[in-house]
């Protein structure tokens, strides 16, 4: 794989296209008099593939998550966010964690019906899943491919307990299956936050919804009866962090019943990309904020462990954390609040074929 230039496009949130840390094998790019290596770098195109996945629920058994499965219709996100922590995914495929994790797109044609074969099994518990827990399940491109709309439409028909994690305006398409949800007790939506800051937002998160218009579509979700709430996320030092108690007054008044709130998270090749991203757009405070983030992990800019990665320790941490708890009462939510989700309408819809039971 070849060594990135670094170059900075409308639109994109990486600067750069690095090799993913699985690559055996590097070449770097030398000028051989042409005068090449300064032509301008093209801005690179959104491509999609086809992700032939033989099952589409994901389970974990992380202590500091509160669910045990979800569900990502898309590989790579075109919201293009510097900060997200699903960028290294892109390195198993070969691909870079970088440009082309926002650029080099991939969708699951089969996700719905591989979501009834598995929850059809009568071995299937049902319990909560999570939509949006790696890449956003309303990026751009499900407006065309509508992975998503099929999964929930699923999710409907077996009355399926599921919440969805979004920064997309998109989630209003679906009211009508929400809506339907909503009946038994069996979906919740969290709308993410940043920044209020539109010049900040459109170098942050490009092609994610403007920051207006998430507050509007909590409002939306809120007058259709679907619980929602609101997840400052990320929290970036010296650069977002201001803006906490303003978020969640404001997600609060467009109708947010519940709150929570994660530090900047910098996992593998996430941390060299924002760092690249910061001191570009960001070199007056780009000390400042690794220096909060080192405080906050121990010297370093991230920590891993489970208990730790969400929320970091010690004075600057142990801030953010009274500082949210405080707005959050002060907001009219409950910090600790949590949408309960139910599976006790949970069914298997009679399909044709099926064994008739004898009671």
């Amino acid at each position: 794989m070849t060594m990135p230039k670094r170059t900075w496009h409308k639109g994109r949130g990486a600067l750069s296209a690095p090799p993913g840390r699985f690559e055996s094998v590097l070449t770097e790019a030398l000028d051989d008099g042409w005068g090449g290596l300064d032509e301008p770098v093209p801005a690179p195109e959104t491509t999609v593939g086809v992700d032939r996945a033989r099952s589409v629920i994901a389970w974990n058994q992380s202590p500091d998550v509160p669910f045990d499965r979800s569900i990502n219709p898309y590989r790579g996100c075109e919201h293009g966010c510097i900060y997200c922590f699903a960028r290294p995914s892109h390195s198993w495929y070969g691909l870079s964690p970088g440009q082309e994790f926002e650029t080099q797109l991939f969708y699951k044609p089969e996700a719905a019906r591989l979501l009834e074969a598995e929850i059809r099994s009568p071995k299937y518990e049902p319990a909560p899943i999570t939509l949006g827990a790696n890449t956003d399940p309303y990026q751009p491109i499900e407006r065309s491919y509508r992975v998503t709309r099929g999964l929930l439409e699923v999710l409907a028909d077996y009355r399926h307990p599921v919440s969805i994690i979004t920064k997309g305006a998109l989630v209003e398409r679906d009211l009508d299956v929400l809506q339907e949800l909503a009946r038994y007790d069996a979906v919740s939506v969290m709308i993410s936050l940043t920044s209020m800051d539109a010049g900040l937002k459109r170098l942050l998160e490009p092609r994610a919804a403007a920051p207006g218009r998430r507050l509007r579509t909590i409002e939306r979700l809120n007058e259709a009866g679907i619980p929602v709430g609101t997840l400052i996320a990320p929290v970036i030092p010296a650069l977002t962090d201001h803006e906490l108690e303003y978020l969640l007054q404001a997600a609060a008044d467009a109708g947010a019943r519940s709150a929570g709130y994660v530090l900047l998270r910098l996992p593998h090749e996430v941390e060299p990309l924002f760092t690249e991203w910061l001191r570009a757009h960001y070199p007056d405070r780009a000390e400042r904020v690794l220096n909060h983030l080192r405080d906050a992990h121990g010297g370093a800019c991230y920590d891993a462990s489970f208990g730790q990665r969400m929320r970091g320790s010690g004075a600057y941490a142990d801030l953010l954390r009274k500082r949210f708890r405080v707005a959050s009462r002060r907001a009219g939510i409950d910090p600790s609040r949590r949408s309960t989700l139910s599976a006790d309408a949970f069914r298997r819809p009679p399909r044709s074929g099926d064994q008739t039971e004898l009671f």
